[in-house]
């Protein structure tokens, strides 16, 4: 992608009124389309398909064509990759709905290794705990880089599991970048963002939604091989993230646990609905092993 084409994606990304769907249109068009920064607004909001909020992005593309400079400025605060730049992940590309653009902090070149999730309750109990402290260390061996959602509970030990044990960890979280959420994982994801990798599709300045993390979830399962979840309650955030996987062909693993504690039943609900029961490594890395890796 070329400068001028980063320039107007970044434009799209801090533009209200207009999501990642309707910035993947105008990346197909101006794929076959020379003068991409002559686009007007009006273009833009025809080939985007933008409908309900028009008069938002209307708004929000004339102050930033206005604030040209500031908005130059803002974007050289900013690290981000492309869906057309070598470093974007394979595996994130293929997905419906992939991001336009990923804004990271860290060390990028994790995005090139093969990547196994692992995501569950936020309210983590000890056995939830040793689950992941018994199966990251195996996957560490074998050289799969973990990924997770920083949040409380099994995302945070799961980072904090691979980093001890000498292993790459990516983060994917659903603010921007100078945003940590929630406060008690924030020295995670700034040791992360020096040692290891912290992405996100959302511009710094961008404050925790809840439609952000349905949305993190699809990148979370996207970049990776499989997705193993650990304690997931029948409404757990978890479960978008293993729905996700099954979506994109990718292998779901559920550690079961106790049959009568709540705590475990969308685990248990996945187990029956065909995903891999986990109990040990091997049960992982033999599935695993059927993808290029």
């Amino acid at each position: 992608m070329n400068e001028e084409q980063r320039a107007l994606f970044f434009k799209l990304s801090v533009c209200k009124g207009i999501g990642n769907l309707g910035m993947l249109k105008v990346l197909d068009f101006s794929m076959n389309y020379n003068n991409i920064a002559d686009f007007s607004k009006e273009e833009i909001i025809h080939i985007a398909e933008i409908r309900t909020y028009q008069k938002i992005f209307l708004h929000s593309w004339e102050y930033w064509t206005r604030e040209d400079q500031r908005l130059k400025s803002f974007q050289e605060q900013h690290r981000f990759i492309t869906i057309l730049d070598d470093d974007y992940p394979m595996y994130l590309k293929q997905i419906y709905n992939c991001p336009v653009l990923l804004f990271y902090q860290g060390n990028i070149a994790l995005l090139k290794n093969p990547c196994l999730s692992f995501v569950g309750a936020r309210s983590a109990s000890v056995y939830g705990i040793n689950v992941v402290k018994q199966l990251i260390p195996k996957m560490i061996e074998h050289e799969l880089t973990i990924v997770s959602g920083l949040a409380k509970g099994i995302d945070s030990v799961s980072h904090q599991v691979a980093m001890h044990h000498s292993g790459h960890t990516i983060g994917v979280i659903g603010t921007g970048l100078d945003y940590c959420y929630p406060k008690e994982t924030a020295h995670i994801q700034r040791k992360m963002m020096i040692e290891q990798l912290v992405i996100s599709e959302y511009p710094n300045g961008t404050k925790p939604r809840k439609y952000h993390f349905p949305m993190r979830n699809r990148i979370i399962a996207g970049i990776s091989l499989g997705t193993c979840v650990i304690e997931a309650g029948k409404k757990s955030g978890s479960l978008i993230t293993a729905q996700a996987a099954l979506e994109y062909g990718r292998e779901v693993f559920a550690v079961p646990g106790n049959s009568l504690n709540l705590r475990s039943d969308g685990c248990h609900t996945l187990i029956q609905e065909g995903a891999k029961c986990t109990i040990c490594p091997k049960d992982i890395l033999e599935e695993i092993q059927n993808f290029s890796i």
